[in-house]
């Protein structure tokens, strides 16, 4: 995995502890209502396309950024669907608590295709054929999948998630 250059930098100092970092997450539809998902290479999960926002840009910016990156296509963020809190350990050891900005996108153009080394496949799904997902994807894609003219949704508090313990 591609890790940020500052991100590096702040785990020279503290090695694996938790850190707390601003992230987005891409829930981008085709015209047949199939759903863009990479599966991970770290660890092999299938998700949502999600990267970390960098100093001095914006999560919008940040989340175009990433889903071309990681899968060669071109999305314009239509409206943020939910704000999240989430834990995640990385196989290394590393820890990460990401505040995570959900947006519903439109696909603009491109084939998607791995595109990088952050994933081993990516692929559209049929909403109700989704590969097995983590709990930040599945909340994540239900939000997007609201209406329109929903608000934003954002988690009151931890417990209502299995991984609502704090590290």
């Amino acid at each position: 995995m591609a890790v940020p250059e500052y991100v590096a930098r702040i785990r020279k100092l503290v090695g694996h502890d938790l850190l707390w970092l601003p992230s987005v997450s891409a829930v981008v539809g085709n015209d047949a209502g199939e759903l863009l998902l990479g599966q991970r290479s770290d660890d092999g999960r299938w998700s949502v396309v999600s990267g970390f926002v960098e100093p001095d840009e914006q999560p919008a910016e940040a989340l175009v950024r990433e889903v071309f990156e990681e899968t060669g296509v071109r999305v314009l963020p239509e409206r943020v669907t939910s704000i999240l809190a989430h834990p995640h350990t990385y196989p290394n050891g590393d820890r990460c608590q990401f505040l995570n900005i959900g947006f519903r996108c439109r696909l603009l153009d491109g084939v998607a295709r791995v595109n990088d080394d952050e994933s081993v496949a990516v692929g559209w799904f049929a909403p109700d054929r989704l590969p097995p997902l983590d709990e930040h994807a599945r909340t994540t894609i239900a939000h997007a999948l609201t209406p329109a003219t929903a608000a934003s949704w954002f988690a009151p508090d931890s417990s209502a998630f299995s991984w609502g313990a704090r590290p």
